[in-house]
């Protein structure tokens, strides 16, 4: 069996999205070399590398309030906008207490969605 992909992210980055995660125990971070979060096939949270940047789900008006308050964007990856998505900065990925609440948020909108089925390889 192939050794399991590591992620191209900063090692401390890494370990600050695994203490935020941890902060919900219901939670589990999923993909060796891309770490998410999901739950029923929807992704609510991510850490995509080199530079380790992470992306949060949030509905609507918690996103525009995310937006303001913390001075960021809509999520970008591989040159697409994902727009439900934010971009946290770094500064907050730093502050668990304070990102722990809006990783709940996410959880508690992703759980709102209809479940998306999936295809796994058999």
């Amino acid at each position: 069996m192939a050794a399991a992909k590591k992620p191209n992210i900063p090692d401390d980055k890494l370990a600050l999205y695994d203490q935020l995660i941890a902060t919900l125990p219901e939670v589990e971070r999923r993909g060796a070399a891309n770490p998410y979060t999901s739950l029923n096939g929807n992704m609510f949270s991510l850490l995509l590398g080199p530079a380790g940047t992470m992306a949060l789900r949030l509905p609507q008006d918690e996103r525009e309030k995310f937006l303001k308050k913390h001075k960021t964007k809509l999520y970008e990856a591989y040159g697409a906008v994902m727009k439900e998505y934010v971009t946290v900065p770094d500064a907050l990925l730093k502050d668990t207490k304070t990102l722990h609440k809006y990783l709940a948020i996410s959880y508690e909108y992703v759980r709102t969605l209809k479940p998306k089925t999936t295809k796994k390889k058999g």
